[in-house]
């Protein structure tokens, strides 16, 4: 993936990182900057676009909601101001979950590995959301088979894949198997605006688990 005039320098690292270990040291380093950069460089949109779906079909505020790469706490302060307060943050950067964590919005957070297999039992959340974290060099498709196994039945997965991530991933593969398999069926699947400034775009999804 080029870069161009209209993505700042650091996105691209993140998205050309050789492992999960450089990943981290950039996030390390960018995190006190990272919503500045995203959403007034970028203008990031990812963490509006998911809360909105996801609370158009997610009523109960009692919900127990996992945001699955919470990074700074974006979308926990979209559902914290909708009264939803049972909420889980995880995220692969320490930096990140420190920043998530003056917040006060989540009733946890946990420094967790997506790419791994997840440490919490099946049929827990009522609905998992993932913004800005399906990316390139960030976690692959193979994570939603685990998110949809912590998912209660009738519960909610709501996420974002980044144009290139998608294009270069066997997304559809993964999503069409979930189908296939009755492990959950689709609400909403559509091509939004992801990063304004940069004219960049993603897959906004809605699924249902079975």
């Amino acid at each position: 993936m080029k870069n161009t005039k209209r993505m700042i320098s650091t996105i691209y690292d993140t998205l050309h990182a050789a492992d999960l270990v450089e990943l981290e040291h950039i996030y390390k380093n960018w995190a006190k900057k990272y919503e500045d950069d995203v959403i007034n460089l970028a203008g990031y949109v990812g963490h509006l676009i998911t809360s909105e779906l996801l609370l158009s079909y997610l009523k109960d505020t009692q919900a127990k909601i996992l945001d699955a790469g919470c990074g700074t706490g974006l979308v926990g302060e979209i559902l914290n101001n909708n009264e939803f307060k049972n909420l889980i943050g995880v995220d692969f950067s320490q930096e990140m979950l420190n920043i998530a964590m003056q917040k006060n919005v989540y009733q946890s957070l946990e420094l967790v590995d997506l790419t791994k297999k997840l440490d919490y039992e099946d049929n827990l959340f009522d609905a998992v959301i993932c913004a800005g974290t399906f990316t390139c060099g960030h976690v692959g498709p193979e994570a939603l088979r685990e998110m949809v196994r912590i998912i209660k039945q009738g519960g909610y997965i709501c996420f974002t894949v980044r144009k290139q991530e998608w294009e270069a991933s066997p997304y559809m593969q993964i999503i069409n198997d979930l189908e296939d398999t009755q492990a959950w069926q689709k609400l909403e699947h559509t091509t939004k605006k992801y990063n304004l400034k940069e004219g960049v775009s993603c897959q906004l999804c809605l699924y249902q688990v079975n």
